[in-house]
């Protein structure tokens, strides 16, 4: 399949993307698009607002998506989107792709219900989010031979459906895909009660930790970073989290070495070391405990081809 074979801005009774493909363009459409799926799509769809709103509906989930609202449907239910009731027009970008393992636990906390994820990105990440669409639109476009091409202008606003074909494709456009999600979902709040009025203290040691889980962290080395004594940050961030900072720091390790294992060929005991962990045996007795497999496992499966 080629990016010409793919339909113009789809309209009512659309087929989606075969479940393998990873599918990527910019659409700027008025009233009277729209698209309806009454089985779904069997990969993910993730669009990201611009400018206009749009109106996506999953199982018995709306959501009016505005700009900056990244929304993203799961498989297999039945969805229709299209322009939001009195708007004059929907930009927006738009992924399918195949998801890899990990993104359903950063995306959780922002379901709304029939796997519809919604989360508004922060107006200082905008700038980033762009760069990471048209990077993935050109990741996409490589033939895998010569330099990759050049990402469109961001001041296009209608960019052609790209299709990833090839292996160097596909994993560099993931990769971008992941960046998005990470960027989304590590900038933004998802608005439960428990989140609210978050000390920024307590926020800021988060994000630490999800940069870079690996560093030789220490509860004294973090409370020295925010100004506090270790039993008073140990004692505010269990306080306002809900775990203490030690589980916190294990499990970004964790999910840090998740990572690594669907997207690298290093060895489990490499993989340890990289993410922070002094002993493969205990990093080995953790993932189990927290993903429910091995590591060597939770690999085999995140690169399993997708069923059907």
């Amino acid at each position: 399949m080629k990016a010409e074979d793919l339909p113009e801005p789809a309209t009512h009774g659309t087929p989606a993307p075969p479940a393998e493909l990873l599918v990527v363009a910019r659409f700027d459409v008025r009233p009277g698009y729209a698209v309806d799926r009454i089985r779904g799509a069997s990969n993910w769809l993730l669009t990201w607002t611009l400018a206009g709103a749009g109106r996506l509906q999953q199982g018995g989930v709306e959501v009016i998506a505005r700009p900056g609202d990244l929304v993203v449907l799961g498989p297999d239910l039945p969805h229709s989107y299209a322009v939001a009731p009195g708007a004059t027009a929907w930009s927006f970008w738009w992924v399918h792709c195949p998801p890899r393992a990990s993104w359903r636990s950063w995306l959780s906390p922002y379901e709304r219900g029939d796997r519809v994820f919604r989360t508004r990105v922060p107006t200082y990440l905008h700038p980033r989010l762009s760069r990471a669409f048209r990077a993935l639109h050109a990741d996409a476009r490589w033939s895998g031979h010569g330099p990759p091409p050049a990402p469109v202008p961001a001041s296009h606003t209608r960019v052609r459906p790209a299709v990833a074909v090839g292996t160097a494709a596909r994993e560099l456009a993931l990769g971008r895909v992941e960046e998005i999600l990470l960027l989304a979902t590590a900038g933004s709040q998802p608005g439960r009660p428990a989140r609210r009025g978050l000390d920024p203290r307590v926020r800021q040691i988060e994000a630490m930790l999800l940069a870079d889980p690996a560093a030789p962290h220490t509860v004294r080395s973090l409370a020295e970073q925010v100004a506090l004594s270790p039993s008073r940050l140990s004692h505010l961030f269990s306080q306002q989290t809900g775990t203490t900072l030690t589980r916190a720091l294990q499990d970004a390790r964790l999910r840090y070495a998740a990572r690594l294992l669907e997207g690298t060929d290093l060895p489990v005991q490499s993989v340890a070391t990289a993410s922070g962990f002094v002993s493969a045996f205990h990093f080995s007795r953790l993932f189990r405990a927290r993903f429910g497999v091995p590591p060597k496992d939770y690999r085999a499966g995140a690169r399993r081809p997708p069923s059907g």
